[in-house]
């Protein structure tokens, strides 16, 4: 099949919460966590046109919505795809803040649903559910959301979760509400992602086994008249030669003990139950000497890094085409990073964007249109004064 290179693309960047540096699985040149560096990483982004930034969760992260309540005032056009986790906070309590987001922002909020985890992880920090579980709250949470952004009075009662009368009296700018982006490779992720989300992202496998997973979701949703949009999760090494691109994913392992390895793999086998997670680390089975998975597709970063554990690597031409084929399965967005996150924005802005027609702009959508924001008046709640806001969708 041919590329169609005139289809939409939303390129998007990452911030590194946790840290950052030139090496994986090493403290040679660590970058620790400050706001300082974290702005550095967004401004850039913002600069550069990027459609927005992930800013992820965990544990070993700073919180994403007080990180990105820090950064939209010193951004301009950058939007913020922010991690929730439903099971730790309430859905009444969740509208609230994305709401206040997304005005102050004027409509740049975008919201990526965890429902995974390392249940070790998730027990921390007060939640015991099963891996179906969690979806099956998750699902409830979504509704309650979801109603409640759109205006709604919600009453819910059910098996995880009740709500009386909720109500939301400032809603976000983005209508019907900010978009709702969620990964996940269970079946009970794809059946949630059908059901209520809009966009599906999956971190980046071979080709055919995206077309796999992307088939099913759609299949899915098809049964119950929705349709989403598709994203890639993933890394890149890109430089202007395919010998020095391939000379830098060397070098971001180059620091990494076989123990170090081992024991990486042993807590993704015995710590995580996420699907995902397990099919990440069946790529490359912990071996240095299996690495390219694909044409151009390297499982490098997995060796010791959760979630998304694979790089594109190659120059120009080839990362583009190579996104092309992901493109021509359905894929429309791609949340990308690479190490230095603040030297490989630029490095992919000015290398690879040009060869996906992005230019000096790594979007295709709209930015939202802004306009006056409601007042309460008497207790109800008019949105006359509101845009109609482009979104993801």
């Amino acid at each position: 099949m041919t590329a169609d290179t005139n289809k939409p693309l939303d390129f998007l960047w990452f911030l590194p919460t946790s840290g950052d540096g030139p090496y994986l699985g090493s403290e040679i040149g660590h970058r620790p966590v400050t706001n300082t560096y974290l702005r550095d990483v967004a401004l850039a982004a913002d600069r550069l046109g990027y459609f927005g930034v992930l800013v992820p969760t965990g544990r070993q992260m700073e919180d994403p919505w007080i990180t990105a309540a820090s950064l939209i005032p010193q951004t301009r056009n950058l939007r913020f795809l922010l991690a929730l986790r439903p099971g730790v906070t309430s859905p009444a309590l969740l509208a609230r803040q994305a709401a206040t987001l997304d005005r102050l922002s004027e409509g740049r909020l975008l919201i990526n649903v965890v429902a995974g985890g390392a249940p070790q992880e998730l027990a921390g920090d007060g939640l015991f559910l099963s891996h179906d579980e969690r979806y099956e709250h998750a699902g409830e949470f979504l509704t309650i959301l979801r109603g409640l952004f759109q205006g709604e009075t919600v009453d819910h009662d059910g098996k995880h979760l009740k709500v009386e009368g909720g109500k939301l009296l400032f809603p976000p700018v983005q209508r019907p509400y900010p978009p709702l982006y969620f990964g996940g490779s269970s079946p009970a992720a794809h059946q949630l992602a059908a059901e209520q989300l809009d966009a599906y992202l999956t971190w980046a496998e071979p080709p055919e086994q995206v077309k796999e997973k992307i088939e099913d979701v759609k299949a899915r949703a098809a049964k119950l008249g929705r349709t989403l949009r598709y994203g890639l999760r993933l890394h890149l090494i890109v430089r202007e030669t395919e010998a020095e691109a391939w000379a830098a994913a060397d070098r971001l392992i180059s620091h990494l003990s076989d123990e170090t390895i081992a024991e990486a793999q042993r807590r993704f086998r015995e710590e995580s139950d996420a699907e995902g997670q397990h099919r990440m680390a069946a790529l490359h089975g912990g071996r240095r000497d299996a690495l390219e998975i694909s044409p151009n597709l390297w499982a490098g970063v997995g060796l010791v890094r959760g979630g998304a554990g694979t790089a594109l690597v190659g120059d120009p031409k080839t990362v583009a085409a190579r996104l092309r084929e992901y493109q021509d399965l359905g894929i429309d967005t791609i949340v990308a990073s690479g190490y230095p996150h603040l030297e490989e924005a630029y490095r992919v802005a000015e290398l690879l964007f040009p060869e996906l027609g992005l230019g000096a702009h790594g979007q295709s959508g709209a930015r939202p249109t802004r306009g006056v924001y409601f007042t309460p008046h008497n207790g109800n709640v008019s949105n006359e004064g509101f845009p109609l806001a482009a979104s993801a969708s």
